[in-house]
């Protein structure tokens, strides 16, 4: 079934670490080895062995309409024409940034950069600016990229490697890193009488995806808000994943709570590498060339990816009901797999806000890293290959959340649903 992706994947594993340029992908989360995909339409993958899949993971995250959509396609090929790269400003910068700051809440001013990660470094470099203070608070479990001050306790990519410290990341590094439990507001408000005047920042997924998608537990999101007005303390929300993908303008419309800065990825690119963070003002005029705080790209802004970005989010600024679509979608599924799970006596959770979700067999609520930590990781394993052998293609972790895009039929979530059900009598 899958002997070209694995003759490829031999031949990888010679001239890249691993075979993969992204860890999860070597499949070290569910055993076996990667399979190898050739092309993408709609709601489906096609490997190079000839199998075809319906996708729950969705690049993780940015196909929110589904593989090859056509506007985007023809954006990028008329665009590319032009040039792939100028190393100045243009004009589609600028329209960029404005649509983002019109849809999205509590922001005036939008960095372009080239990554989820290096938006949220730079983020966190601004905040220490802005604050002149150094150390922040971050959560178990969830992911912020792969800079050196957020791999403490740092979720899906290293919990799935069972990674417990990272080499490379000094003792200092670690030191002005301050974890504490998702959903725990005591222990960040122990945090911050231990650490008092020197907290710059706390950084939050708003909902984790890094840990199977996790909601926030009701006044979380509001109690951090309120330690960070009482202690000066900048909130940043990560919003790689949830932004524009739970809302219009992300999380916090979705959640109603503000953040000082956030972060973007993901969808913002059309499927592009790309990234931005924003806020403020008052607090974005500390980045240079403005400011003081360093921070530059040659790449950043590139006119493919903002091409791509602009028109994925025009379509969803102008069509609203796709919202509302995905959420009928996504509760659906959910609907239905619970049904199966139930009537063969396993033990499930399943999370979902939005078109985000996870399936988590257990007893109890997943509501932070160690309940999802705690539960039958194995089963999951389990789960997978069976629905991969049923042409349905899921994260190959626990630890990481399910993506729904709208290119999903009623059809493709029955196939799913059938699946499953199917999965579950050949793992008993």
């Amino acid at each position: 079934m899958f002997q070209n992706s694995q003759t490829l994947f031999e031949r990888a594993r010679q001239v890249i670490p691993g075979g993969v340029n992204s860890p999860v992908r070597a499949f070290k989360g569910v055993g076996g080895s990667p399979v190898f995909m050739q092309s993408a339409k709609g709601a489906y993958l096609h490997d190079v062995d000839g199998n075809t899949y319906l996708d729950y993971i969705n690049s993780w995250g940015p196909m929110i309409l589904g593989h090859a959509y056509e506007p985007v396609l023809k954006a990028i090929q008329e665009y590319a024409t032009y040039s792939t790269s100028f190393g100045t400003p243009t004009e589609l910068e600028i329209k960029m940034a404005e649509l983002i700051v019109s849809m999205v809440p509590n922001i005036d001013m939008v960095r372009m950069v080239n990554s989820g990660t290096e938006a949220c470094m730079s983020a966190l470099r601004i905040a220490r600016g802005y604050t002149g203070k150094n150390k922040f608070i971050k959560f178990e479990g969830n992911y912020h990229g792969h800079a050196d001050s957020f791999l403490v306790s740092a979720g899906s990519g290293v919990a799935t490697l069972d990674i417990q410290s990272i080499p490379g990341v000094t003792q200092a590094v670690a030191n002005d890193t301050l974890t504490a439990p998702y959903n725990n507001l005591p222990a960040v408000q122990q945090l911050i009488e231990e650490n008092p005047d020197s907290i710059a920042a706390i950084i939050v997924e708003p909902v984790a995806g890094n840990m199977g998608c996790i909601l926030p537990q009701p006044g979380f999101l509001e109690g951090l808000r309120t330690l960070c007005d009482t202690h000066h303390i900048l909130l940043i929300f990560d919003e790689v994943m949830t932004g524009f993908r739970l809302a219009r303008g992300g999380a916090q419309e979705r959640l109603g709570i503000r953040a000082d800065l956030l972060t973007f990825g993901k969808i913002i690119g059309g499927g592009m590498p790309v990234g931005a963070f924003a806020g403020r003002k008052e607090i974005m005029e500390w980045v240079a060339p403005v400011g003081k705080v360093y921070q530059a790209g040659t790449l950043s802004g590139n006119p493919i990816a903002m091409i791509a970005g602009y028109t994925m989010l025009s379509t969803l600024d102008l069509h609203p009901e796709i919202y509302t679509q995905l959420e009928e979608k996504s509760a659906y599924l959910v609907q239905g797999l619970k049904q199966v799970f139930t009537e063969a006596g396993i033990v499930h959770q399943v999370n979902q806000l939005g078109s985000m979700m996870s399936v988590h067999f257990a007893e109890y609520p997943i509501i932070d890293f160690t309940a999802a930590a705690g539960a039958n990781n194995e089963l999951f394993k389990l789960f997978f290959h069976a629905m991969l052998e049923r042409g349905v293609y899921l994260p190959p972790s626990a630890f990481e959340s399910w993506f729904i895009s709208n290119a999903l039929s009623q059809e493709d979530l029955d196939k799913t649903i059938a699946a499953a059900k199917d999965s579950m009598k050949a793992i008993a």
